[in-house]
C-alpha cells in the first residue's frame, strides 16, 4: 500500500472522528423545534413587567384627567360617577352634550321646545317658556343658525354620594348667525350675514345607575 493511500485513511480516520464529537456535543435537530427560552427571559424581567401593568392599572383614569386635573373634587366626583355606574365614559358625555346643546339651543331660538322638554328641568323649561312668550307678545322672531361648536369644555362636576345625583358643568363656544325681526320682518337685531360667537354655561344632571340613560339640563349661564 502507497504511502498516499495511507495519509488519505488517516486523514478519513480523523474526519469521521471529528463528525462523531461534534454530534455528541451540539446534539440533532429533527423537524421543527421551538427556540430555546433565553436568558432575557429571566424571574425578574417578568416581575418588572408585572409591576408596570400594575402601576397603569392602578394610575390616574385618562377618561377623567383628560378634562379635569388629578386629585380635584370635580375628578374624585366623576370618579363616583363611574363607581356607582361602571359603564359611564366622561368623553361620551361630552360627545352627548355637545349634540343635546345644539339640539335645545336650536329648539330655543326657533320658538318651540315641544321635542326638547324632555331633557330639561321644569325650572329651565319654565324660563325658556317665559322668553319665548315675552317675544311672542312683542311679536319678535329669531332667526339662528348654529355655524358649529368649536369648544366644549368639561367646567365643573358635583356628585351626591346619597342619593347619586351627579351633576356636570360644561362650557360652550358656539359660533352662529342670530336675526331679530319684528312683527313687520324688519330685522330690528344682529345681522344675516354676521357670524358671532356664543359662550354658555350649561349644567346638566342625572342619577347615576338609574334605568334613564338621559341627562337633563338643570341650569344655564354665561
Amino acid at each position: 500500500m502507497s504511502s498516499a493511500v495511507i495519509q488519505l485513511l488517516v486523514l478519513a480516520g480523523i474526519a469521521v472522528f471529528l463528525i462523531v464529537r461534534l454530534k455528541n456535543v451540539l446534539g440533532t435537530r429533527d423537524g421543527f423545534e421551538k427556540p430555546p427560552v433565553g436568558k432575557t427571559d429571566k424571574p425578574e424581567s417578568r416581575i418588572s413587567r408585572r409591576h408596570d401593568f400594575e402601576v397603569i392599572e392602578g394610575g390616574p383614569d385618562r377618561d377623567i384627567t383628560d378634562h379635569v386635573e388629578d386629585g380635584t373634587e370635580s375628578a374624585k366626583a366623576l370618579a363616583a360617577m363611574k363607581m356607582a355606574e361602571p359603564g359611564f365614559s366622561v368623553s361620551e358625555f361630552l360627545q352627548g352634550a355637545r349634540g343635546a346643546y345644539e339640539m335645545i339651543l336650536t329648539a330655543f331660538e326657533k320658538g318651540d321646545i315641544s321635542e326638547v322638554r324632555g331633557f330639561l328641568s321644569e325650572e329651565v323649561a319654565e324660563a325658556f317658556d317665559g322668553v319665548i312668550d315675552s317675544r311672542a307678545e312683542q311679536g319678535l322672531t329669531v332667526e339662528a343658525d348654529i355655524v358649529g361648536v368649536r369648544d366644549v369644555q368639561l367646567s365643573r362636576a358635583a356628585m351626591d354620594r346619597d342619593s347619586k345625583l351627579g351633576e356636570i358643568t360644561v362650557t360652550f363656544l358656539a359660533e352662529m348667525t342670530s336675526v331679530v325681526r319684528n312683527a313687520e320682518g324688519e330685522i330690528v337685531e344682529g345681522d344675516p350675514r354676521g357670524i358671532k360667537r356664543q359662550r354658555d354655561v350649561w349644567t346638566f344632571a342625572r342619577t347615576m345607575g338609574a334605568n334613564d340613560p338621559n341627562w337633563q339640563l338643570v341650569a344655564t349661564g354665561e
